[in-house]
């Protein structure tokens, strides 16, 4: 019969190490998970952020090069006019449920450029920038 040189109460210590060693590096693995999930997640909010303020560049720059029909870019005259319509449809699929709203002052040439988008776990957003636009007389 073959007997234990270990002290009485020492067997099965190195079990109960590896047991906490597996427990450790599964909270570690699980730690990562959870990191690369909120890394995904602010990656995505920032492309985001990053498209509307290049879609709202896009359309001042559609006016600007469209200046004698700065008004038909205004609310819900926009629909109407082609160049301002693509560029609301580009908003839709560009965003997700992205919608948007241009506001020209009369007289003053002060645009203001709204756009609002959900994301998929139901948080909204706003994009909103001010320029002006005068026509030379």
């Amino acid at each position: 019969m073959k007997t234990s040189h270990l002290p009485r109460g020492t067997q099965g210590v190195a079990l109960l190490e590896v047991l906490v060693a597996i427990l450790l590096f599964a909270l570690g693995v699980l730690a990562l998970v959870g990191l690369q999930g909120a890394l995904t997640r602010a990656q995505t909010d920032s492309k985001i952020r990053t498209d509307a303020a290049a879609l709202a560049s896009e359309v001042i720059g559609r006016m600007w090069a469209d200046i004698d029909k700065l008004a038909d870019y205004n609310g819900t005259s926009c629909a109407s006019h082609t160049r301002c319509k693509s560029w609301q449809d580009k908003v839709a699929l560009t965003l997700p449920k992205g919608t948007s709203t241009i506001t020209v002052t009369a007289g003053t040439g002060d645009v203001a450029v709204r756009l609002n988008w959900t994301t998929p776990s139901g948080e909204t957003h706003r994009y909103e920038t001010h320029t002006t636009i005068v026509t030379a007389n």
